[in-house]
């Protein structure tokens, strides 16, 4: 079993990426081909936003996006402090402060309340400038947007959307990507959308903004003359190669692989439900996953290790997505992010199990995931 079989995706889809592969081969044109022009469109039709600029990776297009809106020195980002490094990495990157915010317990995103009474403490202490919030996408759900885009406006504050695993997911009509001042995700193998290497994209409604981004992605490039640089940039592009390996993914994608790991997602948590203090992922209403990870809490006083020990002598891949919170990183220590206050997170990262989740895990798989996860977690009460 795969946690994610990215070898059956490609058994499905092996013509038409090897044609594409081929046919940028041939072409020679492995830098800022057609390929990269025609998915950059593809994106920017589909979420919905007038520009897509891709780039080599996710925490590039957070970077390049940060720089764009002028983030720097003497800012404070509010960042979750349950996701992934480079959410918080990035803002300390162009020389801005990350602070860090708990996660509510049911979906593991941003805690809007929370954000609120941070930025007060911050606004308090007047050591930072309030700056930015960088919302995440966990998992595949969107973050609150309603609420987070009120209160930023309500302090002045630039939103910008990670949506590194959230691409595909959705709040009513509105698709993630959408929802920030400038959005970014990440084509990295294991994401819902993902390339055959790295790769990333940003995403913005602004003119002024997308040709900034077009120019930091290339060494700080003149529009009209590449070899003009007027301003320190850095080099990250999206290879052709890549970009001809995304389109007939996004199409998939697009067609059949969200619903399909929907039902994946939906049939864990009939199949779950009547584990007694096993917490499961929540959707609110009006809210759509494209699941990067279905992930589960366990009950208290279980051994994370244990379980994962015995599902792997079961033949059964998991796991556990994140295991230290960010304000406690080792980067940040000594520094104002070691600064927070965030139990939920702290908790989960003692709890959270990642349960093996794509659009091709078969209904006797998943049966089988769910039998010897409940075999676990009895062994370990038992014991």
């Amino acid at each position: 079993m795969e946690f994610k079989d990215l070898k059956q995706q490609y058994k499905r889809l092996q013509v038409s990426i090897d044609n594409k592969i081929a046919e940028v081969i041939s072409s020679a044109n492995f830098i800022s081909g057609e390929e990269v022009t025609v998915f950059e469109q593809m994106l920017a039709e589909y979420v919905e936003v007038k520009h897509c600029i891709s780039c080599g990776n996710g925490t590039d297009a957070i970077s390049i996006a940060l720089m764009a809106l002028g983030v720097g020195n003497g800012d404070a980002v509010f960042v979750p402090d349950f996701t992934f490094f480079s959410s918080g990495e990035c803002p300390a990157a162009v020389g801005a402060t990350p602070v860090f915010v708990d996660v509510q317990r049911d979906t593991y995103n941003m805690d809007p309340q929370l954000l609120e009474s941070t930025i007060k403490r911050v606004k308090k202490e007047g050591k930072l400038k309030p700056q930015a919030v960088i919302a995440v996408d966990l998992f595949g759900l969107p973050a609150e947007y309603r609420r987070i885009r009120s209160i930023c406006d309500k302090y002045g504050l630039l939103l910008l959307e990670d949506g590194a695993q959230g691409f595909g997911g959705r709040i009513g009509k509105k698709k993630s990507c959408s929802f920030g001042d400038i959005s970014t995700t990440s084509f990295f193998p294991a994401k819902p959308l993902g390339c055959y290497g790295d790769g990333g994209a940003i995403f913005t409604n602004d003119d002024r903004i997308a040709n900034l981004c077009r120019s930091l992605a290339v060494h700080g490039k003149n529009a009209d003359n590449k070899y003009d640089n007027i301003r320190i940039g850095m080099n990250s592009r999206l290879d052709t190669i890549q970009a001809a390996v995304l389109i007939p993914k996004f199409e998939a994608f697009k067609e059949y692989e969200l619903e399909a790991v929907n039902r994946v997602a939906d049939r864990y948590t009939d199949l779950l439900e009547d584990v007694d203090r096993l917490c499961l992922p929540v959707v609110p209403e009006g809210f759509y996953s494209s699941w990067a990870q279905y992930t589960v809490c366990l009950p208290s006083g279980v051994e994370r290790d244990d379980v994962q020990r015995y599902m792997k002598i079961a033949g059964v891949p998991t796991m556990a997505y994140y295991r230290k919170p960010m304000h406690k990183q080792g980067a940040f220590i000594n520094t104002e992010s070691a600064t927070a206050d965030c139990l939920v997170t702290e908790e989960l990262c003692e709890r959270v199990l990642c349960l093996p989740i794509h659009p091709y895990l078969k209904q006797e798989e998943i049966e089988t995931v769910v039998k010897r996860l409940k075999e676990a977690l009895n062994l370990n009460e038992k014991g």
